[in-house]
């Protein structure tokens, strides 16, 4: 169910100990967060993850998703800012700002050897008044996180991180930041008609040639 839709629906996660979507909720059980494995292990189906790309590919693949974010957020107009699709109670500035955050939070996490859940509760903060203003941050982020990646070991995606939901190998969490970053980026450019905005760079093809991304936008 779409819990921005459905009334009561929130209420009924946390009642079951669920902080956030997206989750499974059965009657012997309950698994949340992007764990796919959990998922099937709850449901009784077989489960095999496709093959993930490298801890290099995605590193890579993700500056390019901060790079278009960074350049689009920079030139959005002010009216363009405060949009919100019909779909969902966020405007751009901070749907824009959530895709820098939730990618810090893997270096973050990576330092911390946990990510709390509330690292990607919050907005845009009002100093970032224009696009600029959070494209700026983005730049920041970008470079924290190219600075890290820099000095990270191969064995460093082999580690695990207490993740808010159930431990998850550094390069699992990698792979579903880049994805998670890469699937706001196309809700980005999808309502950009609907804000009266055409972005000076198209998306590259193949910017999201394997990652595994939810089949709906939404």
């Amino acid at each position: 169910m779409n819990v921005d839709e459905v009334k009561g629906s929130l209420e009924e996660l946390r009642a079951a100990g669920v902080a956030r979507v997206p989750a499974v909720i059965a009657s012997n059980g309950v698994a949340h967060g992007w764990n796919p494995p959990a998922y099937a292990e709850l449901l009784g189906v077989d489960y095999r993850a496709l093959e993930k790309l490298s801890p290099k590919e995605l590193a890579e693949r993700l500056d390019l998703i901060l790079e278009f974010t960074e350049r689009l957020m920079a030139e959005l107009p002010s009216r363009a800012l405060q949009y919100k699709a019909p779909q969902r109670d966020r405007t751009m500035r901070d749907l824009g700002y959530h895709v820098f955050r939730l990618s810090l939070a893997f270096v973050d996490a990576m330092d911390l050897g946990n990510f709390p859940e509330h690292w990607l509760n919050s907005n845009a903060p009002p100093e970032m008044v224009e696009g600029a203003d959070v494209a700026r941050y983005g730049a920041l982020v970008r470079g924290r996180i190219g600075g890290w990646f820099e000095g990270a070991a191969p064995t460093d995606f082999d580690r695990s991180v207490e993740v808010y939901y159930g431990p998850q190998s550094a390069h699992d969490l990698l792979e579903r930041t880049t994805w998670h970053a890469g699937q706001h980026l196309r809700q980005l450019y999808a309502v950009l008609p609907e804000a009266g905005v055409t972005p000076t760079r198209p998306l590259p093809a193949g910017i999201f040639e394997g990652l595994p991304l939810p089949a709906s936008l939404w």
